[in-house]
């Protein structure tokens, strides 16, 4: 029988569960409308190659295309609706990855097969008790028949006894036997898959939740746990409502040897320890503690700002619903009182069905001690790590989770700092209570810290880090001779601390440029108009074979809160000059937008008639058709009154320009060679001696800005 025919025809908790596996990314119609095409496939090879798992893909796409043609003559317009959604779906996501659908279905088939056997071995050990019952029933009835006739034929009557006894009994007992032993396999399975679920997934999810946390990829498979933890949990409730079923047959009819009192205890015990193990260990921190304020920041809690916090209960039992409370603590390293309802019941929530309890209103507030400091220590408030406990109680004391480490600031000044220690607790260890790691702290390889650089960046704008500016900043951190290394080791003091009095740290100046980009660049940063980490060396390299006025935007080095300048190349062959100017902060980007900057920038050459040397974005852009969507819109005009007042006033509309001094050397090459003509024309507006002064400058023209 088809396996997606079988599943069909389980029970509405059972096809909850099927339901859970598939999402947007691949829906379930794709399985409905094509289900005999993916069974007729091997998923587990398409899933190790590349090129079969293209075309698998292309197949598939054909296929739909088939179902769209069908239902064109069914007349069927919803359904051709649905078909063309799939297809442009697919494409978005699995074109370029085709490889990634490959192991989505074949992730989905074994699914779908370990809840079928899951369903067998259980409805197996229900049949084999239901042929007990039965056998049992007819025991009871032809006891019963017997002891009816009296004393009559009292000889024949017990000879019948004896002889429904025997073939009871001995039939019983091999089906007794069997029911005993399919209950122990099923406990046996459901310790393989605890032991899977609490050492590996559990801990594999909470490690992607903290990779999630500062920035990295999403971690979106807590369902999934919950539908495997839920399964296993049903399993053993099954299983002891069928131990149950087996101590009241026990109690109308037992003998010597009898499978089920030989094993009903120990299976019992083993079915309540699983039960309690599985539930302590299904408590978890679905979303961790975060400022709504700061939510790309989370862990990082100032006091007297209010936070959130969710704990979700993995094990999905109706009989859980209003029946646990979560009560939430703060560690004993600093005194905090936790202000706000800090106990809260866990209820089924309408959108998954998950027993979730959702802190959205605590606040913490430090405990003045008098005549004592209460954070008195060896580290500084921004390295100081706490956690926030959630206790429960259900089956046994001591049910309860932790928050992953927090820092506690009580100025938003202290953000960054805290942020950063943050970021290279959970970059460099897996362990949630190591609240001393700062007392020591590991050195990060620049592979880890690489990445996580570009996270900061991708989880705020579009775009991550690319190659070339990570290289950049490997050669900041490292030196350029160990900056393609991988495995180079940077400490935490050099990520987070001044390294000289003359210097400020590496990741405050990061913090400062992504702060200048979510304010004032979002934009020009998403759509790769900025280079924005690139060598002045490199640049120059860059620039030096581009046609004149071509030029580039980075961020300047010599500003910790983050600033932007430009460069720009003129000349040509070996008279090449590179011009930057002084870099432009959030200050003066409050007031103009870059893009207005750029447009409007001039230089003041010959004359002080002023020139925009800005031609073309590198590599070769012309600026206005990079910019002009950015471009400020031109100002209405206004109404008659209003100028009649200005004019009044005796006002002159202004226009805010970015304006440089050009070294007199440009004037030169913009004047020479000089016909008489023009010579004669100029020496009317300019007495000839300064003409000739500004003919005897140097050849060569210093940058506008050494930055």
């Amino acid at each position: 029988m088809a396996q997606w025919f079988q599943l069909q025809q389980l029970d509405s908790k059972y096809l909850e569960q099927v339901d859970q596996l598939y999402d947007d990314t691949f829906p379930m119609e794709i399985r409905q409308y094509l289900s005999a095409w993916i069974e007729s496939h091997d998923w587990d090879m398409v899933a190790t190659s590349v090129s079969l798992a293209a075309v698998r893909f292309h197949d598939l796409l054909a296929q739909l295309d088939i179902q769209y043609s069908r239902f064109a003559l069914e007349n069927n317009f919803l359904l051709q609706h649905n078909i063309r959604k799939i297809k442009r779906n697919l494409q978005d996501h699995f074109q370029e990855d085709p490889l990634q659908m490959a192991m989505i279905i074949c992730n989905c088939l074994k699914e779908e097969k370990k809840i079928l056997a899951s369903i067998i071995k259980k409805e197996d050990a229900e049949h084999e008790i239901k042929s007990l019952e039965d056998l049992q029933d007819e025991y009871d009835f032809k006891k019963k028949t017997l002891q009816s006739r009296g004393t009559v034929g009292v000889s024949h009557s017990v000879a019948s006894l004896v002889l429904v006894s025997f073939n009871s009994l001995g039939l019983g007992h091999k089906t007794r036997l069997v029911v005993v032993n399919q209950i122990d396999d099923i406990l046996c399975l459901a310790e393989q898959i605890k032991f899977i679920l609490v050492t590996v997934e559990v801990p594999e999810w909470k490690h992607r939740q903290q990779i999630a946390c500062i920035g990295g990829p999403p971690n979106a498979c807590l369902d999934q746990l919950q539908i495997w933890f839920t399964a296993v949990a049903e399993g053993l409730q099954q299983v002891r409502q069928q131990l149950k079923k087996l101590q009241e047959l026990e109690q109308k009819y037992t003998y010597e040897n009898d499978p089920i009192t030989q094993g009903k205890r120990a299976l019992e015990e083993r079915a309540l320890t699983l039960f309690k193990y599985l539930i302590v260990n299904s408590i978890v921190v679905e979303r961790q503690p975060c400022m709504p304020t700061h939510p790309q920041r989370p862990m990082v809690l100032k006091t007297g700002v209010q936070f959130t916090v969710k704990i979700r209960l993995l094990v999905k039992l109706q009989e859980f619903n209003y029946q646990l409370k979560v009560k939430a603590v703060f560690d004993k390293v600093r005194k905090f009182n936790i202000l706000g309802t800090n106990t809260k019941v866990m209820n089924m929530e309408e959108s998954n069905g998950s027993l979730a309890a959702e802190f959205r209103h605590l606040q913490l507030k430090e405990q003045k001690v008098a005549g004592n400091r209460s954070n008195e220590g060896p580290l500084i408030v921004m390295e100081e790590l706490h956690s926030i406990s959630f206790e429960t109680q259900l089956c046994q004391p001591g049910l309860q989770t932790m928050s992953l480490p927090i820092v506690v600031i009580s100025n938003i000044s202290q953000m960054p700092s805290a942020w950063a220690s943050v970021m290279w607790y959970n970059m460099l260890t897996s362990e949630s209570k190591d609240l001393t790691f700062f007392l020591s702290p590991p050195q990060a390889t620049w592979s880890q810290l690489s990445k996580v650089l570009s996270w900061q960046f991708s989880s705020v704008t579009k775009r991550g880090l690319n190659d070339e500016q990570l290289s950049m900043l490997g050669d900041k951190l490292l030196g350029r001779e160990a900056a393609g290394n991988p495995n180079g080791l940077i400490p935490w003091t050099k990520f987070c601390k001044n390294v000289n009095e003359k210097s400020f740290p590496f990741w405050l100046w990061i913090e400062g440029i992504l702060d200048l980009i979510k304010r004032h660049l979002l934009c020009l940063w998403n759509d790769g108009c900025i280079m924005g980490f690139v060598s002045k060396e490199r640049e120059k390299a860059l620039l030096k074979d581009k046609e004149p006025g071509t030029f580039l935007l980075r961020f300047s080095e010599s500003s910790r809160e983050g600033a932007i300048t430009f460069t720009w190349v003129e000349g040509s062959n070996n008279d090449v000059h590179f011009h930057a100017v002084e870099p432009y902060t959030k200050k003066e980007l409050a007031a103009v937008s870059f893009p207005d900057i750029l447009r409007n920038y001039k230089v003041m050459a010959a004359e002080n008639i002023p020139e925009n040397p800005l031609r073309y974005l590198y590599p070769n852009i012309p600026k206005d058709s990079a910019f002009t969507r950015y471009y400020s819109r031109p100002t209405e005009a206004a109404e008659p009154m209003e100028l009649e007042s200005a004019s009044e006033a005796g006002y002159i509309k202004t226009e805010l320009i970015s304006v440089s001094e050009v070294h007199p050397s440009r004037l030169q090459d913009a004047m020479l060679p000089m016909s008489p003509e023009v010579y004669g024309e100029l020496t009317r507006i300019i007495n000839p001696d300064e003409i000739e002064n500004v003919v005897g400058y140097s050849q060569t023209a210093p940058d506008t800005h050494t930055d």
